[in-house]
């Protein structure tokens, strides 16, 4: 976003100046599915819109940026701005200064105001070479944008290909095909070189980062690289022990329940977890077994589970007293 759209990014938004990232990601995806270029094909105003949405969300979900926005205002979303030196050059210029006069009188000039001072210092234009008229671009590379981007959790975890459309000039937009690393989790972010804004001065582009954000799944749970799944048995299977098949990423596995299982045990299965998009071992997966008790039982179910009676163990519950 260029420092020369002055629209103040929390009204761009529509947010409390106070609000806190929950809120600025919800009011974000609203406005992003109102204005979306699919939802509103032909329409140059949504298309605005989606593009000032986009960029807002870009600053004030980065704290540093925020920080720095909060403080500067749009100058500080320049390329190449360095907060620490506007504050060296605010403390040092942003003031009047006194100097002597003949008479030993104290003359006062202006430098004028801290925010054009801030934007001559990271600004994108310096004077011509000397004596030479005019002024000529200062190079100054485009800034970096930011998109959201959602997958499905088996998009996340086995990687592949996904569509991101980009805004265009004209009312046109831009279908990218970004690469998924298997492995990648909810908040990470995908950098695709040079789609972010225009450079100046002859500098390249900015970039474009994806920030992801992964649906959670009806069976699988993440836990850092390694996935688990809750596993239902029946009481005979725990008795007596069995083998039962159960999902993973890559298609079934059956993994072995040992005879006398209790409810909580966790089993695993080594390999078959989320894979490193590094290129390290993958996790590993772990069933956590549940055990499911007859329900409705007749007489006859009634009168075969006193039979185990004998069998069961004694004071189960005595760990909680001792």
């Amino acid at each position: 976003m260029a420092a020369t759209e002055q629209r103040d990014l929390y009204e761009v938004l529509g947010v409390a100046r106070d609000s806190d990232a929950d809120a600025l990601r919800t009011a974000y995806r609203k406005l992003a599915r109102k204005y979306h270029p699919d939802v509103n094909p032909g329409d140059a105003a949504a298309e605005e819109q989606f593009k000032a949405v986009s960029a807002a969300y870009a600053v004030l979900s980065d704290p540093e940026k925020r920080r720095n926005y909060d403080e500067f205002g749009h100058v500080s979303l320049e390329s190449g701005f360095d907060a620490e030196a506007a504050r060296k050059a605010r403390e040092a210029f942003g003031a009047r200064f006194g100097t002597a006069g003949a008479d030993g009188s104290s003359e006062e000039f202006q430098f004028g105001d801290v925010d054009d001072l801030l934007g001559r210092l990271f600004g994108r234009e310096q004077a011509g070479p000397r004596g030479g008229g005019g002024r000529r671009p200062f190079p100054v590379r485009g800034a970096d944008f930011e998109a959201e981007l959602e997958l499905e959790f088996l998009e996340a975890a086995l990687g592949g290909e996904k569509r991101l459309v980009l805004p265009g000039a004209g009312g046109a937009s831009e279908t990218l095909t970004v690469r998924i690393p298997p492995g990648v989790g909810d908040g990470g972010r995908i950098r695709i070189p040079g789609k972010g804004g225009a450079g100046h001065g002859g500098a390249p582009p900015g970039d474009l980062w994806a920030r992801l954000r992964v649906r959670p799944h009806a069976v699988f749970r993440r836990e850092g690289r390694d996935l688990v799944l809750e596993l239902p048995i029946t009481v005979s299977e725990a008795v007596a022990g069995a083998k039962v098949e159960i999902p993973t990423l890559d298609g079934r596995a059956t993994v072995t329940v040992p005879a006398g299982t209790d409810s909580g045990r966790k089993l695993r299965l080594s390999g078959k977890g989320i894979p490193d998009p590094a290129g390290g071992p993958a996790g590993d997966l772990y069933a956590i077994v549940r055990i499911r008790v007859p329900r409705d039982l007749d007489d006859a179910g009634r009168k075969a589970l006193e039979a185990l009676e004998p069998f069961e163990p004694q004071e189960p519950r005595k760990e909680l007293f001792s």
